[in-house]
């Protein structure tokens, strides 16, 4: 692991270890575990897609209806977890998620293939369908309405932006002698620190 010191921010940490994976370009390669929970405390883990990052967070898509949608309406605080086990690394995140504007969600939609446009309006995440037969009807009737023409993005779907408060960044040592730093938001200022195995 290189010396926290190499680092200006964790951001610049992140995108370090994160251009590797980047450039191997494996099948989902942007996938992070996404934990979440709502009023009644009990968490649910499930993973998203990374889909872009800078200096003000992490964004991904989903359908604002879904279980998770609604957890974070109740209760913004989540937590993400990257983990490269070739590499022995992982990056565990946890921050705040706050909706993306509509302007954001608009562009990103209409960068998606048209497959993936019409899956958005056919599928009510998360709630109860009767079989798979319901769905893919569901599709194909949406393929004919719509034809090539563009759907318009539907108003329950769009992005996230994951607002960091706190990195830890994990690289697998020998003798289970791993490497800890941690990065903890206080006020404006990231406060590194150094934590034992």
């Amino acid at each position: 692991m290189n010396s926290p010191a190499t680092y200006n921010n964790p951001f610049e940490f992140f995108s370090d270890w994160y251009a590797t994976i980047e450039k191997e370009a494996r099948d989902n390669y942007n996938a992070v575990a996404l934990s979440t929970s709502g009023q009644n405390g009990n968490v649910s883990s499930r993973m998203v897609l990374l889909k872009n990052y800078d200096d003000r967070g992490f964004v991904f898509f989903s359908n604002y209806e879904s279980r998770k949608g609604k957890q974070l309406d109740e209760n913004p605080n989540a937590s993400l977890l990257f983990y490269w086990p070739e590499y022995g690394r992982q990056v565990r995140i946890e921050g705040i998620v706050e909706k993306i504007s509509a302007s954001e969600s608009d562009e990103y939609f209409d960068s998606r293939i048209h497959g993936h446009k019409i899956n958005a309006i056919a599928s009510s995440q998360s709630t109860q369908i009767p079989d798979r037969q319901y769905l893919i009807k569901r599709y194909d009737e949406l393929i004919k309405e719509h034809g090539n023409k563009a759907p318009a993005r539907p108003d329950y779907w769009g992005g996230y932006r994951f607002i960091p408060e706190l990195f830890e960044f994990w690289q697998e040592g020998e003798n289970r002698f791993h490497d800890r730093i941690e990065y903890r938001l206080q006020g404006n200022r990231w406060v590194m620190r150094i934590l034992a195995p």
